[in-house]
């Protein structure tokens, strides 16, 4: 692998000529000058790929002015989910967001799972659901500025359906990847490992054994491999997916270069796959409220400052993140014999199985060890929902304890706390052992722990309090973690400034879609 400064240095000075090369007339300049580019934007009905769209789009507007966006917003099935969304969607609007509109699509049941049907099944046709409402609001978008001004679709990795409805109108598609170029590059390698080379996905996803995967150094054990991989229907979906995002004229990243230089190499060198632009971190870092419309209460805020720098441990684990009660004591043990300082985001299990977003707790003594909120009274506070930007850049805070979705791991390193990874459902398996094994930018309570609503069979097991007190130790001692997260912290607010790798890229990108239009 290239030293990373040197590799970064190498793709800027290619990318600097790659934009100022060919440069057009001052006729021409004046005519791109007045261009407006339309672009459409169509996000994955969750909290988390919402907030991501929303920032890049913001980021698009921002660099050029040339640029008009408009957001599709696809409700959620849930009521409880679809109100916080609503809730973000206006607090955005009233701040009069420049040359973006949002769109709210007409609200469709989704199908509840049945024994020909599972859970992502229903979760994949209720996002087919929508297509012939993106294909009226884009023929009417059309029809008004004429088909010549909209550069591309910019969709979400969940609805690759939406490519056929931009090929309608004879518009580029470009795929926006909320996760890793890591598990991008595995993506690919398991829809080729199964398309190319007639391998059993399935078989191998419950085997016990590891593979090599291009954008990944070390070997990775398949006991990390998402539940997705795990039964015949889902891997159909999901590598059907995979197949479409092949046919996209490119896939935008939320990473960057200096934390994965060998998957965005290994990507950049495949040539059976669309041009990869990793931009990010692209992370929503104001407001405080996390997008749940709900900033930090004043005791815990106030709590906080009163703690030493770097003494208090956070646990959340994200908006689909949740414990059974035996689960949650043992956690619940473990804090209070570590001892350690925390602020912990205990949320309830969603209330059906048609939804996949956890609820408030109205008293937490229901489902916490008797006296437990007594004795930690001064070392700890449980909450529920959780701003998590506004706790993790408190300078209290010196560990995250995290179900390793890819916003909450960029967060983590743009505020410098380490990670001790416990993952739960879709990919985050995987951004564990990233995190762990591959990068050291982690530490290890668990790495193959499921708990995926949309997966039942993803049978979670107990993890003792004995073991989870062991991973908040090394959490908040091992000073190696600490060093290297401090310094990928440092990388990851220069990259995006110019000068860095990802402001390059993201003005690549602006020259692709610029040209569709030119």
């Amino acid at each position: 692998m290239h030293n990373i400064t040197k590799t970064c240095l190498n793709f800027i000075t290619n990318a600097r000529y790659l934009i100022s090369s060919n440069k057009p007339n001052s006729l021409t300049k004046t005519k791109m000058a007045n261009m407006v580019a339309k672009l459409v934007f169509i996000p994955a009905p969750g909290l988390g790929h919402i907030m991501s769209t929303i920032e890049i789009a913001k980021l698009f507007v921002n660099r050029d002015q040339r640029f008009s966006i408009t957001v599709l917003v696809i409700k959620p099935p849930s009521s409880g989910s679809g109100s916080t969304i609503t809730t973000y969607i206006e607090s955005l609007a009233k701040n009069n967001t420049d040359r973006i509109s949002f769109v709210e699509l007409p609200q469709q049941e989704i199908a509840p799972p049945s024994d020909s049907k599972g859970p992502l099944a229903s979760y994949n046709e209720f996002i087919k659901s929508h297509c012939k409402y993106v294909k009226n609001i884009v023929a009417d978008m059309i029809s008004q500025t004429g088909s010549g001004q909209v550069a591309g679709f910019v969709i979400d990795m969940f609805c690759t359906c939406m490519i056929d409805v931009a090929n309608e109108f004879d518009v580029a598609t470009y795929v926006f990847f909320t996760s890793n170029a890591s598990f991008l590059g595995f993506k690919f390698f398991i829809q080729t490992f199964n398309d190319e080379q007639n391998q059993d996905v399935v078989e191998l996803g419950h085997s016990d054994t590891e593979i090599t995967v291009p954008t990944f150094v070390k070997p990775m054990p398949t006991k990390v491999f998402p539940t997705v991989f795990q039964t015949r229907e889902t891997v159909d979906i999901v590598l059907s997916a995979v197949r479409r995002m092949r046919d996209v004229k490119a896939i935008i990243v939320n990473s960057f270069l200096e934390v994965e230089t060998h998957a965005i190499e290994s990507l950049s060198a495949d040539n059976t796959i669309p041009p990869v632009y990793p931009v990010g971190p692209i992370l929503n870092l104001e407001g405080g409220t996390g997008g749940g419309g709900k900033p930090l209460d004043d005791d815990v805020i106030k709590w906080l400052d009163n703690q030493p720098p770097s003494s208090v441990i956070f646990l959340c684990f994200g908006s689909m993140g949740n414990f059974d009660e035996v689960q949650v004591k043992e956690i619940a043990r473990a804090l209070e014999q570590s001892g350690v300082r925390f602020v912990w985001s205990l949320r309830k299990p969603p209330p059906d199985k048609t939804s996949h977003v956890t609820i408030e707790y109205e008293d937490f003594r229901v489902v916490l060890p008797e006296g437990f909120l007594e004795r930690t009274v001064g070392i700890g506070k449980v909450i529920g929902w959780a701003p998590q930007v506004a706790v993790l850049g408190h300078r209290a805070v010196g560990g995250f304890v995290s179900h390793c979705g890819w916003n909450s791991l960029l967060e983590s390193l743009w505020f410098s706390v380490p990670v001790a990874t416990w993952p739960m459902y879709a990919e985050q398996q995987i951004n564990a052992f990233e995190m762990v094994v591959e990068l050291g930018l982690s530490v290890e309570i668990k790495l193959d722990y499921k708990r995926d609503s949309f997966i039942p069979m993803a049978e979670s097991v107990v993890v003792p309090a004995e073991e989870i007190e062991t991973g908040i130790g090394r959490l908040m001692e091992d000073d190696l973690v600490r060093a290297k997260v401090k310094k990928m912290s440092e990388k990851s607010r220069s990259t995006v400034l110019e000068g860095g790798s990802s402001y390059a890229y993201f003005g690549s990108l602006i020259q692709d879609l610029i040209t569709n239009i030119s």
